[in-house]
């Protein structure tokens, strides 16, 4: 369940930001919306792991 909710939140952060990217079509704001996106998968990746400590 917990990993069915951090799918739907980075899915609804990566919507948002990819609608900002397409309507402001700057390079730079472009760069920063992909780093992001990359640390939220990241994120997503290595918290919703079953491993737990």
């Amino acid at each position: 369940m917990n990993r069915l909710l951090a799918l739907l939140a980075f899915a609804a952060i990566a919507v948002f930001l990819l609608i900002l990217a397409v309507e402001v079509p700057s390079i730079d704001l472009i760069i920063i919306v992909a780093v992001t996106l990359a640390f939220v998968a990241y994120d997503f990746f290595t918290s919703s792991r079953k491993d737990r400590d």
